[in-house]
């Protein structure tokens, strides 16, 4: 088993060194479990199905990644959408996840084009390789045969329910399952999954899968990769700091209004891990 990955692993390094001209384009596909759980007045199973089914529909985007040997930029399709039905007076919109993400493995920068509540940002840091396991298990994606890695690590899940009218904290070892492809020796991914022996088609995250649906290689149009550009520059960890101070905010909102409003529904909803 060993033997074969070291052989994986050196035919990588050769075709490396023939990597020059790989450019190209490719399509991934997303969706994500969701842990729906509502309690009140006229809730019943059938509303909970739907508003789960809306959740769900919403996660469901396709992304384009964009690369050369050296950059890459993950970004979402613009669509128009079909317009979201209500389920018994609940209409669902899940608002961000227009990311543009972009990595230079050269000049060994990260770029984040976010926003938090409309309000524009660009995290701009230095790259943070995962520590990914390598595994002998193959399977084929489409006409590709790829290899399995894995990544584990300590995350801090927060869940905020109306019966306890706080958040409360968990932390437990998350794994994630990728799959890449030695026929693409170049180490990209989507979103902020890379640095594998060869470009990652397939990641199993928890409740997010991401699954690559077609690749379009040294395409006769030229490729262009426009370096995200737009929005406050912060560092990840200045982003990060402001984010959990508009999280606290909002907790602070959402306590204030249902003392206000009294006793009533009380919900659940776990999104990711």
């Amino acid at each position: 088993m060993k033997l074969t990955i070291l052989l994986a692993l050196l035919f990588g390094c050769f075709t490396i060194t023939n990597a020059q001209d790989f450019t190209g384009i490719a399509t991934y596909k997303t969706d994500r479990k969701v842990d729906l759980k509502l309690e009140g007045e006229g809730m019943n199973d059938d509303m909970q199905a739907e508003i789960a089914a809306q959740l769900r529909k919403q996660f469901q985007k396709e992304y384009t990644l964009t690369f050369n040997k050296e950059e890459s930029v993950f970004e979402e399709v613009e669509s128009l959408g079909a317009p979201v039905p209500q389920a018994g007076g609940f209409q669902i919109t899940v608002s961000g996840g227009n990311d543009v993400v972009y990595r230079n493995v050269k000049k060994n920068e990260y770029r984040n084009q976010t926003e938090i509540l409309g309000k524009p940002f660009l995290i701009i840091d230095s790259l943070q390789k995962p520590e990914w396991e390598l595994h002998s298990e193959t399977k084929n994606i489409g006409n590709y045969t790829c290899f399995k890695a894995t990544h584990s690590r300590e995350v801090t899940e927060k869940t905020m329910s109306s019966e306890s009218d706080s958040l409360v904290e968990v932390t437990k070892l998350k794994t994630t399952t990728a799959w890449y492809t030695l026929d693409i020796p170049l180490p990209h991914g989507p979103e902020e999954f890379w640095g594998l022996p060869g470009m990652i088609l397939e990641i199993s995250d928890g409740d997010l899968t991401i699954l690559c649906s077609k690749i379009i290689l040294n395409p006769e149009a030229e490729i262009n990769i426009e370096v995200p550009s737009k929005g406050k520059e912060v560092t990840q960890a200045e982003f990060d700091e402001i984010q959990e101070k508009k999280n606290e905010e909002m907790l602070e909102r959402f306590q204030s209004d249902g003392r206000k409003k009294g006793e009533g529904s009380s919900f659940r909803i776990k999104i990711g891990g």
